[in-house]
């Protein structure tokens, strides 16, 4: 299917260029917003329209923040214990104008007062292999809402799926035991079905990691960057979701770092650098403005089983991480860490595509020059690959996934289509429906290694994202022509380009219901999502 199917005809040339004009005029930050600070039918009764703030509007150079680190509060071994509470909190960003009203997790002891001096992100959950956690998750926001631990191997019922919702004003304690074999580099973050895309972005998110008892890159000094994005109005309000952000998912006009924009980073001796990808939509192909190289260490699901050197640029889709080795220098000298131009085919409200999103810059980096450059091992750990040895996929379990999408472009073009809550003409679909709570997409049997092809038949990037354990990409296949993956890796999403379809290889362990699901979360809302039952 190319581009998109569309139920209703072409409208007149006329009309098609004027919507085409007007979106991208949005997609550039000129546009007129939808509605502001807000949330749900209030904020759609209003009708407000504001615009948005310049792209210049936050500072930049400040020192990289370093992330909240959330307390635990049991003093048993092996045990962590803490309180997370999603609730509203304002912060004074645009001078001149009220405080922008974020919703974001804080820890239990916080304050009714928000914390101006960190960044506006949750708290950074650090365990280990083997510990038991347990969080008391309190729903202090307007709508139900959830906690899904990203990537994670918890048990069905602790994942924080749209069946288990907690209630505005009501609590519930999550509970998990982290086995061997995972530790990496996960986050949490909301997934109520059809709220998921707002409590996103307006700053429902936070960062874990999780750590071997052995790592052989323990003694590296580490630094943690979360990325994310802020479509931010003129009035210092956050914006309701227009129909270009639920075509194409949503691409706030600030890239921010830790909470902060372009802030610098002083690197004085080599580090390893965990990287998040926490947007909505954005894809960041990270590169260094200057081009020098970094190493690639980990993906979603830890350590590779070696470092990949000589890396000048890595896609990170919406909800993947990284691990890399940054080096200091041989002399003292600057460069900017970038998201660089990455063409993901956003679509346009006529035919064909929009520009790709210009480069933004998330980091000043000042290298210092190094007194010595420790070598990275040549082994990090081991991977076996899921299929047994001998064994080809074919005589693996086979699972389809089918990523594609329908759009009504008269319903689109109404006034008002997107001024009330979901919008009107837009299907995302896998295996030719939405989701449905009801239905059951997929079975699967637990502990049996599976084969599953995602294919993408439309024309623009979408993330899979599979809950509950990790995965191993085989090959990917565009055409007729199919190419291996070139390094084994755990990891928990993928993309999958427009055309492409990818071959994976992995095995639930735990029986329930899990989601799977396109990344870019208002696709995700707007239904390409489904259910694995796992008997």
């Amino acid at each position: 299917m190319k581009r998109r199917t569309f139920l209703s005809g072409a409208l007149s040339a006329a009309t098609a260029s004027l919507f085409a004009r007007a979106a991208l005029a949005q997609q550039s930050g000129h546009a007129m917003s939808d509605m502001s600070g807000m949330s749900g039918a209030s904020a759609a009764m209003m009708h407000a329209q504001t615009p948005l703030a310049a792209a210049d509007a936050l500072p930049v150079g400040a020192p990289l923040a370093t992330l909240r680190t959330l307390s635990n509060e049991s003093r048993e071994a092996g045990h962590f214990r803490a309180t997370l509470i999603a609730r509203p909190v304002t912060r004074p960003l645009l001078a001149g104008q009220p405080g922008t009203t974020f919703w974001q997790y804080d820890p239990g002891n916080h304050t009714d007062q928000a914390d101006d001096a960190g960044p506006g992100i949750g708290p950074l959950i650090d365990v280990h292999e083997g510990d038991t956690v347990e969080i008391r998750f309190v729903n202090r926001l307007p709508q139900p809402s959830t906690i899904h631990w990203h990537g994670l191997p918890v048990p069905p019922d602790q994942d924080g799926n749209p069946m288990n919702l907690v209630a505005p004003g009501d609590e519930r304690v999550y509970r998990f035991t982290l086995p061997k074999g995972s530790a990496g580099t996960y986050w949490y973050h909301p997934h109520p079905h059809m709220h998921t895309s707002e409590q996103v972005f307006r700053g429902l998110a936070g960062p874990i990691v999780v750590r071997a008892a052995s790592d052989p890159l323990a003694a590296w000094p580490e630094r943690h960057l979360f990325v994310s994005d802020l479509k931010l109005g003129a009035d210092g309000t956050i914006p309701e979701n227009g129909m270009m952000d639920w075509m194409n998912g949503r691409e706030g006009q600030f890239v921010l770092v830790n909470g902060a924009r372009e802030p610098r980073i002083d690197v004085v001796r080599d580090e390893r650098w965990r990287v998040w990808n926490g947007c909505s939509a954005r894809y960041l192909l990270l590169a260094f403005d200057d081009g020098r190289a970094f190493a690639q260490v980990g993906t979603d699901g830890g350590l590779l089983a070696a470092p990949r050197e000589g890396v000048t640029s890595l896609l990170l889709a919406p909800g993947e991480r990284a691990e890399l080795i940054v080096r200091a220098g041989e002399g003292a000298s600057r460069a900017r860490l970038m998201a660089a131009q990455y063409d993901r085919r956003k679509m346009a409200m006529s035919h064909g595509s929009l520009s790709p999103t210009p480069s933004a810059a998330l980091a000043q980096v000042q290298f210092a020059p190094r007194d010595e450059a420790p070598a990275l091992p040549a082994q990090l750990r081991t991977i076996e690959p899921l299929a047994p040895r001998g064994k080809t996929t074919a005589a693996l379990t086979q699972k389809s996934v089918v990523f594609s999408e329908v759009m009504d472009m008269h319903a689109m073009h109404q006034p008002g289509a997107s001024q009330s809550g979901m919008p009107r003409g837009m299907q995302f679909m896998i295996n030719g429906t939405t989701y449905d709570p009801e239905r059951v997409t997929l079975t699967s049997r637990r502990g049996e290694v599976e084969h599953w092809t995602i294919a993408n038949q439309t024309d623009m990037d979408h993330p899979f994202h599979l809950h509950g354990t990790q995965f191993q990409v085989i090959s990917r296949e565009t055409g007729a022509k199919r190419v291996d993956e070139p390094y084994l890796a755990w990891r928990d999403t993928v993309n999958v380009k427009p055309g492409e379809s990818v071959h994976i290889a992995t095995v639930q362990n735990l029986a329930g219901e899990r989601m799977f699901h396109c990344h870019i979360v208002e696709h995700e809302d707007l239904g390409m999502m489904g259910t694995l039952r796992v008997i």
